[in-house]
Order: C-alpha cells, then sequence, then structure tokens
C-alpha cells in the first residue's frame, strides 16, 4: 500500500468503473473494464491525459469506487446495460461485467490487476460498499440460508425498509454482524482495499460499526472509513443503536457533512442558490464546514467528509447551470474553482466527484443510477475545452498535500490555529497561524469572494504577502498571472474568485 497516515490526508475521487473509460474517444483499450486501471499514458484523440494518466496528473490519493462486488441489476453477459450497482447480490465476489469475461476467474483476477496498478501508481482505493440492503430479498442467498433472519421486520412480520429499496439488514444480530466483518476483512486481505465508503450507514447499528473499525484496523491500521450517516426511512432498530451525524463522534469513523455541502452549492436538484451563487444567509455553515465540522457535528476533522457533489443528485456543473441560467461558461468555471476551492482549504477529509475537475456533465439529469453510457460516461474531451479549471483543481490539490496547514487533525490544533477575518457581505476569510500544524509557512490567508462584483478585503496585517492562487491560478508557488508579492493592509478580489497568500 502507498504510504498514508492520517484522514485528514486525503483527497479522494469518486469514480465508477464504466464511466472512467467508456467514452469511444477515451483512448483506453479495457473499456468499462477494471483493466482501464492498467492502461498508462492513455491519451483522447486531443492529446489530454485519460484515464490512470489522468488521475497522476490530478494529483489525487484515494480513488473512491462506486460498487465492484457482485451485484443484480444489470446481465453480465450485455455489454449494453448499466447500473450504479447499488443492489447487491453477493458481497463477497467482484462484478463480472468490468471483467474482460465474466465467467471463470478473470473478475478476481483483473481487480487484483488493477489494484496492484493503482497502488503501483501511488493511489489507494475506497470500496464502496452496500451491507444496509440487498437486490432480492425472498429469493436473496440470505433468506433461502435462514428465512427472514437476516433482515429486520415490522411488528406485522412484513420486511422493514429503512433503505428504500425493499428491506433492511439487520446488522444487529450477532451472525449478520459477523457476515458483514468477515466480508470486509475478506476485501481487504485479498485484494487489499485501503478503506471502505458506507452506502445509507444510517441503517447499519453503531455496534457494528464500531466493531468493524477496531477489528479492521489491527489488520490494517491506515484504513479509512466514511458514510451517509442517513437512511431511506424508518426503522424498526432499537434507538439507542441508531447512527446519525454526531453519533461517530470519537469513533473512528467519518460522515458526510451535507450542512457544508447545501451552504456552498445550495439545495441538491433545485435551483437555490448557496454561497458560491451569492447567497449571504448561509455563512455560519460555510464557517462551521472550513472549521472542520468541530463546531457542528465532529469531535475533529477526521471525522467530516468534505463535499459539493457525489454521484447523487445534479452534478456541480449542472447544478451550476440550473440554478444560474444564462451564466457564461468563464463565470461557471469561476464558481466551480470557488466551490471546490472551498473543500480543499478546508479543515476535514476532501471529496471529490469524479468529473468536476472538468466541468463534467449530465445534461442535466438529477438521477442517472441506469441512465446509460452517454449521460453518464466521462468525456475527456472537456479537460482541453476547460483546462484552465483542471490545471485550478490540480494546483490547490498540490497545495493541500503539500501544507499540513490544510490538514489538522485534532479540534484543539483547528482552535489554535484557525481564525476568521472579518469581511464584507458575500464573502469569508480565515487565517492559519502561527505555522500550523508544522507548516513552512508562517501565515495563511484564505478568502473568498461570492459576489458579483469586485470586493475590497482587508488582511490581518500589513506585510509582505506571496499570492499563491487568484481567479486564474492556484498551487505551490507564486502566481504569473498578477504581480505575486503584495505588500499592504487592503486587498481586492475580483468577481466570484479567491485568493490565498502566506508569509
Amino acid at each position: 500500500r502507498p504510504q498514508f497516515s492520517a484522514p485528514t490526508d486525503a483527497v479522494i475521487y469518486e469514480t465508477h468503473i464504466r464511466d472512467f473509460s467508456r467514452h469511444p474517444n477515451s483512448g483506453i483499450r479495457n473499456k468499462g473494464k477494471y483493466l482501464a486501471f492498467t492502461e498508462t499514458n492513455t491519451q483522447e484523440s486531443g492529446g489530454e491525459k485519460t484515464g490512470l494518466a489522468h488521475l497522476l496528473e490530478l494529483g489525487i490519493t484515494h480513488v473512491h469506487l462506486m460498487p465492484i462486488y457482485d451485484f443484480g441489476s444489470v446481465n453480465e453477459l450485455n455489454d449494453q446495460e448499466y447500473n450504479w450497482g447499488y443492489d447487491p447480490m453477493y458481497y463477497n465476489v467482484p462484478e463480472g461485467s468490468y471483467a474482460t469475461n465474466p465467467d471463470g476467474i478473470a473478475r478476481l483476477r483483473e481487480v487484483k490487476e488493477m489494484m496492484l496498478s493503482l497502488h503501483q501508481n501511488g493511489l489507494r482505493v475506497i470500496m464502496d460498499v452496500v451491507y444496509n440492503h440487498t437486490y432480492n430479498t425472498i429469493s436473496s442467498a440470505f433468506d433461502v440460508l435462514v428465512p427472514q433472519f437476516y433482515y429486520r421486520l415490522n411488528s406485522d412480520g412484513s420486511y422493514s425498509n429503512a433503505s428504500g429499496c425493499g428491506n433492511e439488514i439487520a446488522s444487529e444480530k450477532f451472525m449478520v454482524r459477523k457476515f458483514i466483518l468477515d466480508s470486509l476483512k475478506y476485501w481487504v486481505k485479498e485484494y487489499q482495499i485501503d478503506g471502505f465508503r458506507f452506502d445509507l450507514l444510517g441503517v447499519l447499528d453503531i455496534k457494528t460499526m464500531t466493531q468493524i473499525v477496531t477489528e479492521l484496523r489491527e489488520i490494517e491500521p491506515s484504513l479509512i472509513f466514511y458514510g451517509e450517516p442517513w437512511r431511506a426511512g424508518d426503522t424498526p432498530l432499537e434507538p439507542a443503536l441508531h447512527i446519525w451525524k454526531g453519533r461517530q463522534k470519537g469513533l473512528g469513523f467519518a460522515v458526510f457533512n451535507d450542512h457544508f455541502r447545501d451552504a456552498i452549492k445550495g439545495d441538491l436538484r433545485g435551483s437555490r442558490w448557496g454561497f458560491v451563487q451569492g447567497a449571504s444567509c448561509e455563512w455560519e455553515n460555510i464557517k462551521r464546514g472550513i472549521q472542520g465540522a468541530i463546531n457542528d457535528f465532529a469531535a475533529a476533522p477526521t471525522e467530516a467528509v468534505n463535499y459539493v457533489s457525489a454521484h447523487d443528485d445534479l452534478c456541480l456543473w449542472d447544478k451550476l447551470v440550473k440554478s444560474c441560467p444564462g451564466m457564461a461558461d468563464a463565470q461557471l468555471m469561476q464558481l466551480s474553482k470557488l466551490a471546490n476551492g472551498i473543500i480543499l482549504t478546508s479543515q476535514g477529509i476532501a471529496f471529490l466527484h469524479g468529473g468536476e475537475e472538468f466541468g463534467r456533465t449530465k445534461s442535466g439529469h438529477p438521477n442517472t443510477y441506469n441512465a446509460g453510457d452517454d449521460i453518464n460516461q466521462y468525456d475527456y474531451r472537456r479537460k482541453g475545452i476547460y483546462r484552465e479549471l483542471f490545471e485550478y483543481y490540480a494546483g490547490l490539490i498540490s497545495l493541500r498535500r503539500e501544507h499540513p496547514a490544510f490538514r489538522m487533525t485534532t479540534a484543539e490544533l483547528v482552535r489554535k490555529h484557525l481564525r476568521f477575518l472579518t469581511t464584507p457581505e458575500h464573502s469569508i476569510g480565515f487565517i492559519l497561524g502561527d505555522f500550523a500544524n508544522g507548516d513552512s509557512w508562517e501565515k495563511i490567508v484564505v478568502i473568498f469572494n461570492c459576489k458579483n462584483q469586485a470586493q475590497v478585503m482587508r488582511l490581518p496585517e500589513t506585510a509582505t504577502w506571496i499570492i499563491v492562487a487568484n481567479e486564474y491560478e492556484a498551487g505551490v508557488n507564486p502566481v504569473v498571472s498578477e504581480e505575486a508579492t503584495f505588500n499592504g493592509k487592503e486587498i481586492t478580489l475580483p468577481p466570484y474568485s479567491m485568493k490565498i497568500l502566506h508569509n
């Protein structure tokens, strides 16, 4: 496994095996397959890097793979069928439709080849797991083995449905818990998986999740765990065993910060604005998110997964298009830079939905779980069109990875080193001071202007500041698009822009 220590060191990139390489112009031979992640130096027709080479150019640390266990919604022999895969059939077998041959052992071997390739290239792998329900109920392997034992039941004997998918796994039962633990251990030992994202974590019970963290970290201490701290419906599970946002405090796993997500961009599928479009009512949730949710639901920044979009609902570009109709692409790029600029400079675990770095669009479709390749596949040609956006994301990732001030691990460190600045409406600024978390820079100032007009910001002191991010570029080196050295107390930020300065 590539070296890794604290969860806040992670920059996670969520992707789907098929989406990642399926496009006819991807330059990848094994389109839609595990083996796509073993191909190096692939390019699209315009010369932009694709596939694995694209990930390495971007600079992320972890690849989050949407479900790769065997799922039931596609015929593995029909290459035209598509699904995200949140419908488990056999938890301990890789999905065959992503193998070059679904029969025999090819699927096992090719997952291992994918893992080996990603590890050799310095990338860790997180597996998306769905232990909250199964695709079938009465005909499932569980119900055939011991009818009704593996599922929760309502008082009338019917199957309960907190997953919203027809059933829910009774994780609180000893043998069900044992199955989940054995399954996770198998993926870690046999396939060298580096972490797990739990779908609808709120359906599982807190004792199971605590035991998962404890027992799996005995096998591999660097594993990372996070999940969705909610469920899709009511459950008969005893309330004392429920998992919700805040219940994870001190237990070694993280949860998605939807407060931060919605404050940054607005609602999931509608036109409501968030902070980056210019709404001024969300600044408290933005501040709490920047602090790693330690004044919200987390005991430490290591428990908060910061994100603005994931596979569910409108992807970021489509949300910006819907909420800002008629806005030019150049301005949409600025909003995208701001949205994930906030994520990549905040305390906590950074999470990116694959394709955001080149303005991925799903043509406005909010729920594409079975929409097929035309809607879901990565069109790497957009990378050339939105090259400035890609380079901005890559620069911010590089900045985050090289400067530990953005990756503090405890609430005490955050409270000691992070202070908010007084800024005008529609803006937020903060300073990371005193060589935060052992950083080589003494002071780092980050400012966001989400107004459609330029604004003057007051810096914490008159000093010689070096600018490493502005509206055009970001990274670890001084900017070249303007005078990089600034000496003064006030600085002007253009509309929809951010600045990062240090001394």
